[in-house]
C-alpha cells in the first residue's frame, strides 16, 4: 500500500515533469518513531496573552526547545503564537507581523499553532477577533506547503495548564496528516485544571486498559498498536470471522480479545461483563468498527441502510451507554468515536454511511457536557486513508481522493491512531467535545 505517484515525483524526471506541468508535488511526511524526541528542532514562541509567559517552560517540560527570539540563520521546526490577547479586529495585524517574516525560515514538515480564546466565551469586538483566527489558520494551512501543518487551539480561561498534551501532539510528527483544525481545550465539561498525571511521558497510558472495536486490521490494528506503544493493555473486539487475526494481534501486544457481533442485542452487556471481570473497568474506549454498503439512495435497500447504521452508530451508542451506566469507565477515561469526512461533507452513494458518521459526531455533541469524573468524548474524522479497502478503489477515484487536500497525498492508518492516542492521553482530560479531521486538510467540503 504505497503512493506510487509520490514516489515518482521524488525521482529526478518526476520532479522535472511535475514542476513544468504544474502537477501536485507531495512532500514525504515525517512520522513519529517510538522513543524519538517530540520535536527535532527549535520552536519559536511569541504573542501576548494568557499563555505567553508560560509557553517556554511548558514546552521545555515536553523536551521541546523553545525560544522567544529566532537565532540568526536558524531554520525553525515550529511556531506558536499566543493570540488570546487579541481583543479587536484592528489588532489582527499582529498575525501578519509575527508570521510573515518567519515563513521562509521554516523546515519542511514544520508545525504552526495559534492559541486563542473560545469565541463563545467572550463578546463584542473580542469575539469577532477570536473568530477571525479560524479563517487565518485554515487559509495558512492550505498555503504553507512542504508537508507543514497549521492548527488553531482555543483555550478556555482557566484551562491554560491543560494544553501540554495538545501542544505535544500538534507540534510533533504524530500530527503528520492533521492540518487546518480547530481544537477546543476546556470548553466542555470537566473540572477546570483537572488534568490527569503521567509518570512516564513515553508511556502515558501505563496501567490503563483500552477497548478497541474492529481491531484486527487496518485503522483498528494501528490504533491498538499505538495505544500499546503508549503503555495500555489493549482489549481488541472483532467479529468471529476475524478471530484468528485478532488473536494473533492481541497476543503480540500482550493484550486481550473478545469476538462478537457488536450489533447483537447482548453485545453491550457482554463487553461490559468482560471488562468488569477481567480488567476491573476500562480507561479508553475506541469505537472503530465500521462498514460500508454503498449505493445511491434510489437503489438503497433496507439491509444496506440498516446494517451500516447498526454497526457504525447504534452499536457505539449502546456500548457507550452500557459502560457509563455500569460505572466501568474510569476517572479521566476517554471515549473516542471514529467518524469520517463523509459525515461532514457527504459523498455520492454514501447516504447511509454519511448519516452514520455524522451521527457519531452527534454522539460526541450529546455527551460532551454530560460526562463527569474527567471523562471525555471526542471523535476523529479520517479523510482518504491508504488501506487495503481504499486500494480496491478505481485508480482515477483513488488518485483524486489522495490529491484533493493541502498535502496532495493520502494518510496512513497510524495518522488516525496517533490522534486517538492524543485524545486518550491523561493530560487531555480537558480536550472534550472535539471532532478533528485527519485528512491532510481537504480542499473541498471540510
Amino acid at each position: 500500500m504505497t503512493d506510487r505517484y509520490r514516489g515518482f515525483t521524488a525521482t529526478p524526471i518526476g520532479s522535472f515533469l511535475v514542476k513544468n506541468l504544474g502537477l501536485p508535488q507531495p512532500t514525504k511526511l515525517e512520522r513519529y518513531a517510538a522513543g524519538a524526541p517530540l520535536v527535532d528542532g527549535t520552536v519559536l514562541v511569541g504573542g501576548r496573552g494568557r499563555l505567553a509567559e508560560s509557553l517556554p517552560g511548558l514546552l521545555d517540560g515536553l523536551g521541546i526547545t523553545a525560544v522567544n527570539i529566532a537565532p540568526a540563520e536558524t531554520r525553525l521546526k515550529g511556531l506558536v503564537l499566543d493570540a488570546t490577547g487579541l481583543t479587536s479586529s484592528s489588532e489582527l495585524g499582529a498575525l501578519r507581523d509575527f508570521f510573515t517574516p518567519l515563513m521562509r525560515s521554516l523546515h519542511s514538515c514544520a508545525r504552526v499553532v495559534v492559541l486563542g480564546t473560545p469565541p463563545e466565551q467572550v463578546a463584542g469586538a473580542e469575539r469577532i477577533a477570536q473568530r477571525a483566527l479560524e479563517g487565518f489558520t485554515r487559509s495558512l494551512g492550505k498555503e504553507i506547503g512542504r508537508g507543514s501543518t497549521v492548527q488553531l487551539v482555543y483555550v478556555a480561561d482557566g484551562a491554560e495548564a491543560a494544553v501540554a498534551s495538545t501542544l505535544g501532539f500538534l507540534l510533533s510528527p504524530k500530527s503528520a496528516y492533521v492540518s487546518g483544525q480547530v481544537v477546543r481545550v476546556g470548553a466542555h465539561g470537566g473540572g477546570v485544571g483537572d488534568v490527569g498525571e503521567v509518570a512516564d511521558p513515553l508511556r502515558p497510558l501505563e496501567g490503563k486498559t483500552a477497548l478497541v472495536t474492529g481491531a484486527s486490521r487496518g485503522i483498528g490494528e494501528q490504533i491498538a498498536r499505538v495505544l500499546h506503544r503508549d503503555g495500555a493493555t489493549v482489549v481488541g473486539v472483532d467479529v468471529p470471522q476475524a478471530a484468528s487475526e485478532l488473536q494473533q494481534l492481541t497476543s503480540e501486544l500482550d493484550g486481550d480479545w473478545l469476538t462478537l457481533d457488536i450489533t447483537n442485542r447482548d453485545a453491550p452487556q457482554r463487553i461490559a461483563q468482560h471488562l468488569a471481570t477481567k480488567h476491573s473497568g476500562v480507561d479508553v474506549v475506541v469505537h472503530n468498527a465500521g462498514i460500508t454498503r454503498d449505493k445511491k439512495l434510489a437503489n438503497m435497500d433496507d439491509s444496506r441502510w440498516d446494517s451500516v447504521i447498526a454497526v457504525n452508530l447504534t452499536a457505539p451508542e449502546l456500548i457507550t451507554r452500557e459502560l457509563l451506566d455500569q460505572g466501568l469507565v474510569h476517572r479521566h477515561g476517554s471515549i473516542v468515536g471514529v467518524a469520517s469526512i463523509a459525515g461532514i461533507a457527504g459523498n455520492v452513494g454514501q447516504t447511509n454511511y454519511a448519516a452514520s458518521k455524522a451521527g457519531v459526531i452527534g454522539l460526541v455533541d450529546s455527551l460532551a457536557d454530560e460526562l463527569d469524573d474527567g471523562i471525555t468524548i471526542n471523535a476523529v474524522a479520517p479523510g482518504f486513508i491508504i488501506t487495503q479497502m481504499t486500494a480496491a478503489v478505481p485508480f482515477a477515484t483513488r488518485e483524486v481522493g489522495q490529491r484533493l487536500n493541502a498535502m496532495s497525498q493520502g494518510g496512513l492508518p497510524v495518522d488516525v491512531a496517533e490522534t486517538v492516542a492524543w485524545y486518550a492521553h491523561p493530560g487531555s482530560s480537558l480536550v472534550n467535545g472535539n471532532v478533528v479531521r485527519v485528512c491532510g486538510q481537504m480542499m473541498l467540503g471540510a
